[in-house]
């Protein structure tokens, strides 16, 4: 299987990325738009220096990251032959559920109960109902997820022998810069430093506990297994995405499309999703917010995933990805 294309367009002068050539150690990269990359450590001489070390002095680095992208004095050299591995190393994950309007309506249609007595039609009308009320009164529902959940934006995914309903969902992952702890929406877009593409993997047979159905939801079985949560290729600088709550969202599967929303359908824009997981809990440098999944995933389409699959996922701006599906043998 051939990656995503490494030189997939982005938005901005440059992005940042984790690379390492066969046999080396990973290192930082100032990724360029035509397709090269330079060694952040020999260029700001910092020879330990890695993509979290760069957001933990953000505000720092960010002018002179723009003015390596500007000077073609430096040593570049192409992306090909480089493995593209995930663009950091995060602290902590936060992920935020049934934040996009039409995913929560679908999901919600196609689990209800054998006996209910509306129409499809009928319930569909009443989730929205439900939804719009969530947006305007309520708060954002988000969740921790495991670092050790991420891979590389072209590594192969392995579906666990156990996951009996493994399922794709491509999210907007806003990475954090400045600490954030009990910031107001008005501030918090202040504390992102860039945004990247994930593919949040759940095995939906494994959200619901059915030995204990009154204590909800078990994400730590149903989505943090290795390699479930593919991120990248590439973290674009926030001042390179004019409006993150306006970015096309496309997967496709074996290259058929299954999900393509903007992220105009969240219910929780950017800013209030960090502001909201900022009221409990200290955002670092390097954290990421997942912001939750649009419309498309396979229990929708009847259709989850198997080995062999291949997964094409891009948003706006930042890039692509792909990665295929192994079964784990049982």
């Amino acid at each position: 299987m051939k990656p995503a294309d490494p030189s997939a367009p982005f938005s901005g002068p440059f992005a940042l990325g984790t690379l390492a050539a066969p046999g080396q150690e990973p290192f930082p990269g100032l990724v360029l738009p035509e397709g090269s990359v330079l060694d952040l450590r020999t260029a700001l001489g910092e020879p330990a220096l890695t993509t979290r070390g760069i957001f933990e002095r953000w505000e720092e680095f960010l002018p002179r990251l723009h003015t390596l992208a500007a000077d073609t004095a430096h040593d570049r050299r192409p992306l090909a032959g480089l493995r593209v591995l995930a663009p950091v190393e995060p602290r902590q994950v936060f992920q935020s559920g049934a934040n996009y309007r039409q995913h929560v309506i679908d999901l919600e249609v196609a689990h209800r109960s054998p006996d209910d007595p509306r129409s499809t039609e009928e319930a569909r009308a009443e989730i929205a109902a439900v939804m719009d009320r969530r947006a305007a009164e309520d708060l954002p529902y988000v969740f921790i997820g495991l670092p050790s959940a991420l891979t590389g934006p072209n590594d192969d995914v392995v579906l666990p022998a156990w996951a009996e309903k493994p399922d794709w969902e491509l999210e907007l992952a806003v990475v954090i810069a400045r600490p954030a702890y009990r910031v107001p929406v008005e501030e918090a877009l202040e504390h992102v430093a860039g945004y990247t593409i994930a593919n949040d993997l759940t095995d939906r047979a494994t959200v619901f506990r059915r030995d204990m159905p009154a204590i909800g939801t078990d994400w730590l079985r149903s989505k943090n297994a290795p390699g479930f949560t593919p991120l990248g290729p590439w973290i674009v600088p926030a001042g390179s995405v004019p409006d993150p709550d306006d970015l096309r969202v496309t997967l496709k599967l074996n290259g058929e499309t299954m999900q393509d929303e903007s992220t105009k359908d969240m219910l929780f824009g950017v800013a209030r999703l960090v502001s909201y997981v900022s009221q409990g809990a200290r955002l670092l440098p390097g954290d990421l917010v997942l912001t939750g999944s649009p419309a498309g995933n396979g229990m929708h389409w009847g259709r989850l995933l198997r080995d062999d699959d291949v997964m094409d996922g891009s948003i706006t701006g930042l890039g692509a990805q792909r990665t295929r599906c192994v079964e784990e043998p049982a």
